[in-house]
């Protein structure tokens, strides 16, 4: 048993999963009784799931920094930020530096609606669990 198990268990499900749509508002038409709701990601229970279980592993593994995932990312030649992130090779990258991609992907939503979902729709999450798989 690997303890990268809790995050790599999802490489099956998230393949299968829907993972998440945008949720925008068309019922509405904006006057003061009936406001525009802004739109936003309605995420699978799954997604949900692996969020709370990134957090999880990040509280049980303080030695590997991962609240720094930005000077990790900066250390190993990569910007927090979609482009970078999204091109990364990630072939010879270490656990902590393919750990702080999913902790900046997962992070970046409080800041981009959406960017999450990027990053699961386009297959990097995928990509970096199966890195994460093979460094065990």
């Amino acid at each position: 048993m690997s303890k990268y198990d809790i995050l790599t268990k999802y490489i099956p499900i998230i393949q299968a999963d829907s993972i998440g749509v945008w949720v925008v508002d068309k019922e509405n038409d904006g006057t003061p009784e009936h406001p525009i709701q802004m739109p936003f990601v309605g995420y699978s229970e799954m997604v949900h799931n692996f969020i709370n279980d990134v957090y999880t592993f990040e509280e049980s593994n303080n030695d590997m920094e991962l609240t720094r995932y930005g000077d990790i990312l900066k250390d190993n030649g990569l910007e927090w930020g979609t482009e970078s992130m999204t091109y990364a090779d990630v072939s010879n990258l270490n656990a902590q530096c393919v750990l702080a991609l999913i902790m900046g992907a997962v992070r970046a939503e409080r800041f981009c609606d959406g960017a999450l979902l990027d990053f699961f729709k386009n297959g990097c999450m995928l990509k970096w669990l199966e890195r994460l798989n093979g460094i065990e």
